[in-house]
């Protein structure tokens, strides 16, 4: 082996660094207003006091991360905002998504999200509530599950092929265990199969008990699967009537979303959102050769296509 192909320590105990970094800001992201104590960091995150307390520390200068000089509680930064703010510019997400979401929010009186796909985990990027008294809490703007858990989650998982979903529970089923021990790896499998024999998602109380989620996944032009929409209801307001209604309303929205996608990644001179350049340019050299007739299933149910 050359010199240059040994492993370099330092650069793995780097990226050992960052990828801790990273953790711990997710743990005080979830913490929203009320904050995070560094017990909860070093609990939720799996690190040791003295190693938590130096990365949130190293956080708190860089501006990302602010820390309650009387409660010692920690909060995103002013640096993460502004972060938040340009990558909102870049994806455009909550112009195409935040009606749709209040709409949904609106018919149903439940409340209701969009979420996107990262990577083996999903992140709800989105939440507005109906009028129904009865709220569920389960979901909120900037929580961080891993795919498969709850409704719009369960929709995204159940879209990617066999052999995509067998490397996302390989690389989340850990952390599955530890924080929602409801779930199997079976149990995964089984919702995934009737996810789509039905056409949408349903999370039956698992997430949270007596909160039930539904949701239908959204694809780029490429087919992709990059996030969901969905909505979450009280086990009371549930029937086999309802669960068919939120169903095709969810999948209504999705169809519009893919076609806006599609519109955009074919006019000349806008970027497309949800997928990179390259699989841009892909789609615009590839577009014409497209069968019509699949790229039209594709829009008219995103889940279904992909049995």
């Amino acid at each position: 082996m050359k010199q240059g192909d040994q492993p370099d320590p330092n650069r793995t105990a780097g990226t050992q660094a960052v990828h801790r970094a990273l953790s711990v800001l997710h743990v005080i992201a979830r913490g929203r207003d009320q904050g995070v104590a560094l017990s909860s960091i070093c609990q939720q995150s799996g690190l040791n006091k003295s190693t938590a307390h130096r990365l949130a520390s190293a956080l708190v200068a860089a501006g990302m991360v602010e820390q309650d000089a009387q409660t010692r509680l920690y909060f995103l930064g002013v640096e993460c905002h502004a972060l938040g703010l340009v990558a909102a510019a870049r994806f455009g997400l909550h112009h195409d998504v935040d009606m749709p979401v209040r709409r949904l929010a609106q018919h149903t009186g439940d409340a209701a999200f969009f979420s996107v796909r990262q990577g083996a985990w999903s992140l709800c990027l989105l939440r507005h509530e109906g009028n129904y008294p009865l709220k569920s809490h389960v979901l909120q703007a900037g929580d961080r599950h891993p795919l498969g858990v709850g409704g719009g989650s369960l929709s995204m998982l159940a879209a990617l092929a066999d052999a995509e979903i067998d490397q996302v529970l390989a690389a989340v089923m850990d952390e599955i265990r530890l924080a929602f021990p409801g779930y199997t790896r079976e149990s995964l499998l089984g919702q995934v199969a009737a996810t789509r024999r039905q056409g949408f998602a349903v999370n039956r109380g698992q997430v949270l008990k007596g909160s039930w989620g539904f949701g239908v996944p959204v694809r780029n032009p490429e087919g992709q699967v990059i996030g969901a929409y969905s909505i979450a209801t009280v086990e009371s307001r549930v029937t086999p009537e309802r669960e068919q209604f939120l169903g095709d309303l969810l999948a209504q929205e999705a169809r519009a979303l893919e076609q806006i996608l599609c519109a955009r990644a074919s006019a000349p001179g806008l970027a497309p959102i949800f997928f990179s350049s390259a699989a841009a340019a892909a789609t615009q050299s590839k577009r014409h050769h497209h069968d019509a007739s699949s790229h039209r299933r594709m829009v008219t149910h995103p889940l279904r296509e992909t049995v």
